[in-house]
């Protein structure tokens, strides 16, 4: 009897992409590699001032961030939004700002005093 309510406590989820983890595994690679093809496209494309290298060590970066995730539902979604989010970079749905996000840390920072202001030319 307690069997059984422990089975109708446990509710079986439909997967959303993937049915296991290694399905899921194949999808992010698949995913990673055509971000990684696109990078100097993307790149030249939104004029970024960063190396194609520095460029494809960002993207890594980026994946690298979500490691920890475990549910293949949570991973699949992940996957869908990068999947979004390639499209809109490769079809130029975004701006050049939406993508130079993700390099605030390795461009140059701005001057703070006023002399490098002044001769920088800003403000």
């Amino acid at each position: 009897m307690a069997a059984r309510a422990v089975q109708q406590g446990v509710k079986q989820v439909k997967p959303i992409l993937s049915t296991d983890r290694t399905e899921a595994k194949r999808r992010v690679l698949n995913l990673y590699k055509a971000w990684y093809r696109q990078v100097p496209a993307i790149m030249k494309q939104f004029d970024i001032p960063v190396s194609v290298a520095q460029g494809r060590e960002k993207l890594k970066e980026e994946f690298l961030r979500n490691r920890h995730v475990n549910d293949v539902r949570v991973i699949d979604m992940l996957v869908i939004k990068g999947q979004m989010d390639l499209v809109e970079t490769t079809e130029v749905w975004r701006q050049r700002t939406h993508v130079m996000k993700y390099f605030r840390d390795t461009e140059e920072p701005r001057p703070t005093d006023f002399m490098s202001k002044f001769y920088d030319g800003h403000e």
